[in-house]
């Protein structure tokens, strides 16, 4: 299993840190990490319990964070969790807006319209609100980077998810905008997205097609030979909230194990 790099430890101090979607997965590990490198952090998420959890792991390993209970949806509930990270930790640095869900998984015909909405909405609109109120405070910091979770459903086209995948294009626009927006003043974004990496929610998603981790078919493994685990994409997230990364914005970012970097069978017809 992959480690945390111990390198990001003292890269965050004096820092605040916002994770939203800091329950479980991606989120708690970027969250983690953020408190690896001298960050604190508002752990934030829609399950209390969850949150709690990533606060005691961020405490027990000597650093600070705060919970706060949020929908991401919420226009009110966003604004107030950014005024919470102000309020309880002084100001805004770093954000990491992890919200999403995979939505339908049905051929596009078949798709209700409020389920497609709403996954617009979980995805999309959830991106939109929180830059909305996160890039007001990172100006009055002085300055910060945002990373939005994105996934390489927003690369491609996915079959049985038209939904998701359309939220996560949009995504990209959004952060791109952003990106070009604010560059001259000091707030930098961009976008990682994942390949099939496991977590609570690839999990969930897996469930209504009757596939586990342990028979996951091959077309769904990286050139690897494996899924990704989530600590390796929250490594991705923190380096680009990090100084190392200080001219790297507007990017969308692939962590797929080479998934994306082209068609595996031409592998296979080159050894006939």
């Amino acid at each position: 299993m992959a480690e945390g790099n111990s390198r990001l430890d003292g890269d965050f101090l004096g820092k605040v840190g916002l994770v939203a979607g800091a329950g479980t997965g991606i989120g708690r590990e970027v969250a983690l990490l953020f408190a690896r490198g001298g960050a604190k952090v508002v752990v934030a998420s829609r399950s209390e319990a969850a949150c709690q959890e990533t606060c005691e792991l961020i405490r027990d390993g000597g650093g600070e964070a705060a919970l706060h209970v949020v929908d991401a949806t919420s226009e009110d509930a966003v604004r107030g969790m950014v005024d919470f990270a102000v309020a309880t930790f002084g100001g805004l640095d770093m954000a990491f807006n992890n919200v999403g869900d995979p939505g339908p998984i049905a051929d596009l015909p078949d798709v209700k319209l409020e389920d497609f909405v709403e996954c617009l909405t979980r995805n999309t609109t959830s991106c939109f609100l929180a830059m909305k109120y996160e890039i007001p405070a990172m100006l009055h910091s002085g300055g910060g980077s945002i990373v939005n979770m994105s996934s390489g459903a927003g690369l491609i086209g996915q079959p049985l998810m038209s939904g998701y995948v359309a939220a996560k294009h949009a995504v990209h626009g959004l952060t791109k905008t952003a990106a070009l927006e604010y560059a001259d003043r000091g707030i930098r974004v961009n976008a990682i997205c994942p390949g099939a990496t496991d977590t609570p929610m690839f999990r969930r998603s897996m469930a209504p097609l009757g596939i586990s981790l342990a028979d996951l078919p091959e077309a769904m493994l990286s050139p690897m030979g494996r899924i990704g685990e989530a600590i390796e994409q929250a490594e991705a997230a923190v380096w680009l909230c990090s100084p190392r990364a200080s001219f790297v914005t507007g990017q969308i970012i692939s962590i797929d194990g080479g998934m994306l970097a082209g068609n595996r069978r031409s592998k296979l017809t080159a050894a006939k």
